[in-house]
């Protein structure tokens, strides 16, 4: 990483906007992540509401009926949530959206399959968003944490 920072110090400043131009090309990731970044000094909400948005058109696509498509459902949304997860290095937005996601399989029925697999799916994005919350502010932890205890103990 620093010899690439030290290359990138080399280059003009229209070889870096053409080369971020490229990288934008490449991938929906790389021109999210790109877009996010320049926006959110004007909206820093920006970030976490398009990606609840966008979970939200995800859950509402979903076949409900059978367990096995609820299950196929939830791990594909749960794929979308860490890649968003990823272009956000503020833990707050962090834990804001992983407690989003459990609120909406809960409030969606997903839980009451009592499917294994989305169970332990559940568990496992309720404890991320613990120790998420373990190094946050204390102010923000307590916020948090509320929310986290109600959906922890409701299953």
């Amino acid at each position: 990483m620093a010899e690439l920072k030290k290359e990138l110090s080399y280059l003009s400043e229209k070889e870096l906007i053409s080369l971020i131009t490229e990288l934008a090309k490449l991938s929906r990731d790389n021109k999210a992540y790109l877009y996010f970044k320049m926006n959110e000094r004007d909206d820093p909400r920006l970030f976490v509401d398009s990606v609840k948005e966008e979970l939200d058109e995800a859950f509402d696509s979903v076949n409900t009926a059978n367990y096995y498509y609820t299950k196929k459902s939830a791990q594909a949304i749960r794929r979308k949530l860490n890649k968003a997860l990823k272009l956000s290095k503020n833990k707050a937005d962090q834990v804001e959206l992983i407690l989003y996601f459990c609120e909406k399989l809960r409030e969606l029925g997903y839980l009451n399959f009592r499917h294994p697999v989305i169970s332990n799916l559940y568990h496992i994005q309720i404890g991320k968003a613990r120790r998420l919350i373990e190094g946050l502010h204390e102010d923000l932890q307590s916020d948090f944490s509320f929310k986290l205890e109600d959906l922890a103990e409701k299953n």
